[in-house]
């Protein structure tokens, strides 16, 4: 087993690969994760030697592409475990996958007055959906805040639900400001009011062991792109019951049990959302991320994460004018780091940063209501993975202190 001082980099080919003579530090991991030489192989692999469609022919290659691709929706069902793989539903993303939600699902159970409860601090791809609905439907959309150290305001969100609260559609781990939402709680609390709980794993998914199970989430969410996987798949668990409910929301082949010229039936769960061609070699390469992941283990790539974290946080809370956003305490700030430096924007921060070789992001992170309530407009935001190392963390430091004094010579 690789142990926490293993140089996890050397799996993957683009940490390894210089940029003006030095590696660059990629710290920008929640906007999408690098991938490991054992997820390319596994793609390269089926496009040379099994690619053809699933589903559909007799063949042998068929059969085997047929195999693979179905094979990886049980790794995807046992990494979170969830009770069958027919409760997983191959998407491009976790985007879409709210979306299938919300038009497929939502807009058949909702009436005029029910309530959809969102956080302030959702993405918008946790959002702009349930406006949608909500403009559709007639139902209500509230939100919940957040208490000054950025986690979730419960108390405030057990006074809002009520008999008429449908959803209530929330992130596992907020894409800003790191912090852990209490699923099973939200959940418990969803269930005794008859609503149901959609959760956006794209940001735990990486970083935490996740069980649908024990979390009795109704709907869960994530991309494979943020944890070590190929971009363009995603994935969309749900309860057997719901997603029996739940409509497709694009037709064609593959979806279908029986077409007459003017009706059409569909195959069972989960094939029926799966219309036409799936992204086969996506969840391959998604599988294979979760053999990577699991090779480590969970609790491994926790304890290594933490010590970053830890040592992040600390470091940033040291330098004058640096302020960090979200829990203070490291034990519940998972995966992001949101900080802004008095009197610069974060676009330059950014952009100094990026001299240094150093990859963040600066921005509202598609999270634009967040911002409004903490009363910015922007941050820069640093992304932790396992494969990052002290190294990494130092590098962002020394160069955030060189920032801010070529800023504070500029304004003499």
């Amino acid at each position: 087993m690789k142990g926490l001082t293993y140089n996890y980099k050397k799996d993957f080919p683009i940490l390894t690969k210089k940029v003006n003579g030095e590696t660059r530090s990629y710290l920008d991991n929640a906007a999408t994760s690098q991938k490991p030489q054992s997820v390319i192989n596994a793609i390269t692999d089926f496009y040379q030697n099994d690619n053809a469609n699933v589903h559909r022919g007799v063949g042998s290659m068929s059969q085997m592409a047929t195999d693979k691709y179905e094979s990886a929706r049980q790794t995807v069902a046992d990494f979170i475990n969830a009770p069958a793989s027919k409760n997983i539903v191959f998407t491009r993303s976790s985007t879409e996958s709210l979306n299938w939600i919300a038009t497929g699902y939502a807009t058949q159970m909702l009436e005029p007055e029910d309530e959809i409860i969102v956080s302030i601090a959702e993405h918008h791809s946790n959002l702009i959906p349930w406006q949608q609905v909500a403009k559709q439907t007639g139902a209500k959309l509230s939100f919940v805040g957040l208490h000054a150290n950025g986690t979730l305001n419960l108390a405030e969100l057990e006074k809002m639900v009520s008999s008429k609260t449908k959803i209530i559609a929330i992130n596992h781990i907020s894409n800003v400001l790191g912090s852990i939402n209490p699923i099973a709680e939200i959940a418990n609390l969803a269930h005794q009011n008859g609503a149901i709980i959609v959760v956006d794993a794209a940001q735990s998914a990486p970083h935490l062991k996740i069980d649908v199970q024990k979390l009795d989430a109704d709907f869960l969410v994530f991309s494979g792109h943020k944890m070590l996987g190929p971009t363009g798949i995603g994935v969309l668990y749900g309860k057997t019951e719901l997603l029996e409910q739940m409509q497709p929301v694009q037709f064609g082949g593959e979806m279908i049990d029986d077409v007459q010229q003017q009706s059409a039936t569909w195959a069972p769960v989960p094939l029926k959302f799966e219309a036409g061609t799936p992204n086969i070699a996506g969840a391959i390469g998604l599988a294979a991320a979760i053999d990577y992941i699991n090779q480590i283990g969970i609790n491994q790539i926790n304890a290594r994460e933490d010590a970053l974290m830890k040592l992040a946080l600390s470091s940033l809370n040291e330098i004058a004018g640096v302020t960090v956003y979200g829990p203070t305490d490291f034990n519940n700030h998972k995966g992001v780091l949101s900080f802004n430096l008095a009197g610069i924007h974060a676009h330059d921060v950014s952009t100094g940063l990026d001299l240094d070789n150093i990859e963040i992001r600066a921005g509202h992170h598609c999270a634009q209501p967040l911002m409004k309530f903490l009363d910015v407009e922007s941050m820069v935001r640093a992304s932790i993975s396992f494969y990052n190392d002290e190294t990494d963390i130092n590098r962002l430091i020394e160069s955030i202190k060189t920032v801010k004094e070529f800023f504070a010579n500029e304004l003499a």
